[in-house]
């Protein structure tokens, strides 16, 4: 069998923190991009540098201080125990955390340049018939930027997908609860295990051209349209 049980739980366990990573980062994600596309602040590219910063930083970098901040002598790793929370380190949950800071800016700035193509003539429109900033925003806004949603999603699933150095920093290589695919190609490579490793493998070189064949085309098409 190409697969076995290992496999199919990385696998698993992979698409289900992807799923939850993304769904987290457009909804936390939105409302950043949204203020970097409008704001005027002077505090708006120490955000966007900070949104920015896994882009440039190795991922076991992010996944080191992550670890030393969510573990049992970590500001919020003491303050989840103190909660009766326990440690977020080596679980899931570190996982996801990991995950949404890791792939921020692969949400982030595609949500960012849609909002900044829609302009400001039809929320200036929008305003005359005295629709209220949550009615522009919804009716108006998010209609337009629908691209950009789908760029951010696909990205962000992605990238989460492909993770490796924050996941195996903030999670560790435990069975059906923090190996994922990537962890678990690692660990096939190191037992010598090429041909599992081919398959696994494999799948995420096809996913990964798929992904890459998909957004090419989206953005062929919303071409033709415009």
């Amino acid at each position: 069998m190409p697969l076995d049980a290992s496999d199919l739980g990385a696998i698993w366990l992979t698409v289900k923190l992807a799923s939850l990573t993304t769904v987290i980062l457009l909804l936390v994600g939105t409302p950043v991009a949204w203020w970097l596309a409008r704001t005027a602040s002077p505090w708006r590219g120490a955000v966007g540098a900070v949104v920015a910063l896994p882009l440039v930083l190795p991922p076991t970098v992010i996944g080191f201080y992550l670890l030393l901040l969510l573990g049992p002598h970590g500001f919020i790793g003491q303050a989840t125990q103190a909660l009766g929370l326990g440690s977020v380190v080596f679980s899931f949950t570190g996982l996801v955390i990991g995950s949404v800071i890791y792939s921020m800016p692969f949400v982030v700035q595609p949500l960012q340049n849609a909002f900044k193509a829609i302009g400001e003539r039809p929320l200036e429109v929008a305003a005359t018939l005295r629709a209220s900033p949550w009615d522009c925003f919804f009716t108006v806004v998010l209609p337009q930027a629908k691209p950009g949603f789908v760029t951010a999603s696909i990205l962000g699933f992605a990238h989460t997908v492909g993770e490796f150095g924050v996941v195996l920093m903030i999670g560790g290589n435990i069975p059906d609860k923090t190996r994922v695919v990537s962890v678990q190609i690692f660990d096939h490579v190191e037992a010598m295990e090429y041909a599992q490793a081919h398959w696994l493998a494999g799948a995420m070189l096809v996913f990964s051209f798929a992904v890459l064949l998909l957004l090419h085309r989206g953005r062929q098409s919303r071409s033709a349209w415009s």
